[in-house]
């Protein structure tokens, strides 16, 4: 038997004022995103907003469904419309952001299990990491620069074969 430990870094800023110019306003843009969520049963409206390596802007939002759970993330959301008009550009950076409108909004907000996997599988395809910057409407905020650090042995296409 041998003990392994697993750790990895992050950034905690105080606020958006914090971050460089690009970031604060590609964080600036997943909080504007979130009003486009369609979330009439949880009322917890997500967006995040992509930057590619070609200097493009993706954005998604949660979309929820009556069939709960079906809904699509906002990540991921994110993710399929940068794969489908940019298949072969890497996302370079992710902001996401959130409003509650059943209560606080100014925590940071992580992926859930889903949104990791395929970011970490996007991360491993594209050969390229994505940074993650998340927050809510206001206060801290957190930059993970490797996705797939939020998700320690990921399940992979390889495992199949």
């Amino acid at each position: 038997m041998a003990k392994q430990l697993q750790q990895f870094e992050y950034t905690v800023y105080e606020d958006i004022t914090e971050l460089n110019d690009a970031d604060a306003w590609l964080l600036t843009e997943a909080r504007d995103v979130t009003h486009h969520a369609y979330a009439p049963y949880s009322h917890f409206q997500v967006g995040a907003v992509a930057r590619l390596a070609n200097g493009e802007i993706i954005a998604g939002s949660n979309q929820e469904n009556a069939s709960f759970p079906v809904g699509l993330c906002a990540e991921r959301v994110a993710l399929a419309a940068a794969a489908s008009v940019y298949p072969e550009v890497a996302i370079d950076t992710i902001a996401i952001s959130y409003h509650n409108l059943n209560g606080d909004s100014s925590q940071p907000i992580s992926p859930c299990g889903i949104c990791r996997q395929s970011l970490a599988e996007v991360e491993m395809r594209q050969k390229e990491p994505i940074r993650l910057i998340m927050g809510g409407l206001s206060g801290r905020v957190i930059v993970v620069d490797k996705a797939n650090d939020l998700l320690p042995f990921a399940f992979s296409g390889e495992m199949l074969g």
